[in-house]
């Protein structure tokens, strides 16, 4: 039986998911959506079982945007070829490096950030997380030759190719310009990094004998989710706990923990909303037999609010349990930035700016958009001085 469709608009969509995806978990959990050109999986369940099932969900997309635009980086890879690559990486993100290197980093940048803003008394969040967040991705990547503005001008620009599914001209010419500006700072810190090695991820791939395809493929992968992933987590955290003073207040009185607030935020608001997968053969879900070659989209948005297995899922709420939450993916693509990612906002920047920046508020409307990325557009605060 094929999926039944389901029509979207994709404006609405956009704008906010959540209502559409919930009539999808209810009435069709397996569905095509004609605007998306894509079957969509939307059962939290479904995707934690079928994200592992890799000889018949592959992540392997030759002729998919993502590889077309930065390279066969290797979450477009499976199995041992998947495995080489993540195993090359693990030095650089791996929970003992992330402990002992990056968060000195971490706390070092974002002390002198906070110190430049605090007389200010007001800034967009929004604008604070894009230099906290590529200021961790400098020293990540090893790219410490870029600027924050610029590794977050690119990282924008990859993730407008890869979601270009209505062909924009002027979106792709902005992305391979992006990419290009990618592959000149590689170079030119690769020919330093030859003879003084570190932890970065350029520096340990080197070493490790990847390929310089290879290379650079996994770099634009990191910058394009490790720029926008956090810099949305950031500034949305703080504008759900501004909005949510009774959760606030948990933190406060030390009833929750900051990694209480990150773990339910990713579950609520899910800056990565969707995975895509193309069918390496048929395979039947739900009755509906999904053919090979179509593409499915693994909607992590929607599984994180599945009212099957969270208690109250619409709900921001520190207190509920929130372990079954599928927001850095559920099988061998979890994200590997995942310590890093914590470490930087629970431990670091989210205490540091409640701590620094006496009775934060909120000083106008915020909005949020994306689906298959999601964060707040603006999310303007003042403070004390």
């Amino acid at each position: 039986m094929k999926p039944p469709i389901y029509h979207i608009s994709l404006d609405a969509f956009w704008r906010d998911p959540y209502p559409d995806l919930k009539t999808m978990r209810a009435e069709a959990p397996v569905a095509f959506v004609p605007e998306l050109g894509a079957t969509l999986i939307s059962r939290r369940d479904d995707i934690f079982a079928l994200e592992k099932k890799i000889d018949f969900f592959s992540s392997n997309q030759p002729e998919g945007l993502m590889t077309q635009l930065i390279g066969q980086n290797m979450m477009r890879k499976d199995g041992d070829a998947h495995m080489s690559e993540r195993r090359a990486i693990f030095p650089t993100v791996s929970p003992k490096t992330v402990k002992n290197l990056w968060m000195q980093d971490f706390e070092n940048f974002t002390s002198t950030i906070l110190e430049r803003v605090l007389p200010l008394g007001e800034i967009d969040m929004v604008t604070l997380a894009k230099e906290l967040s590529g200021e961790a991705l400098r020293a990540l990547t090893g790219l410490t030759n870029m600027t924050w503005q610029e590794m977050d001008r690119t990282s924008q620009g990859i993730i407008d190719g890869c979601a270009n599914y209505a062909g924009d001209r002027a979106i792709e010419a902005n992305c391979n310009d992006c990419t290009a500006s990618i592959d000149a700072h590689i170079d030119a810190r690769l020919a330093v990094l030859k003879d003084a090695p570190d932890s970065s991820l350029l520096s340990v791939q080197y070493q490790a004998g990847l390929s310089m395809d290879q290379i650079r493929a996994n770099i634009k992968l990191a910058i394009s989710g490790g720029q926008n992933e956090p810099r949305d987590v950031i500034a949305g955290m703080i504008w759900a706990l501004l909005t949510h003073p009774d959760q606030l207040a948990l933190l406060n009185s030390g009833q929750a923990n900051w990694m209480d607030a990150f773990n339910e935020y990713t579950r609520w608001q899910s800056p990565i909303g969707m995975s895509p997968r193309q069918m390496a053969q048929d395979f039947e879900v739900h009755g509906i037999t999904l053919k090979k070659d179509e593409r499915v989209f693994f909607m992590f948005g929607s599984g994180n609010r599945d009212e099957r297995n969270f208690a109250r899922p619409d709900i921001f709420d520190l207190t509920q349990d929130s372990s079954k939450s599928i927001a850095f993916g559920a099988g061998p693509h979890f994200c590997a930035g995942a310590w890093a990612s914590r470490a930087l906002i629970a431990d670091v920047v989210l205490p540091s700016v409640f701590r620094s920046l006496r009775n934060m508020r909120l000083n106008g409307n915020t909005e949020f958009g994306g689906w298959a990325f999601r964060g707040p557009l603006s999310v303007p605060v003042v403070w004390d001085t």
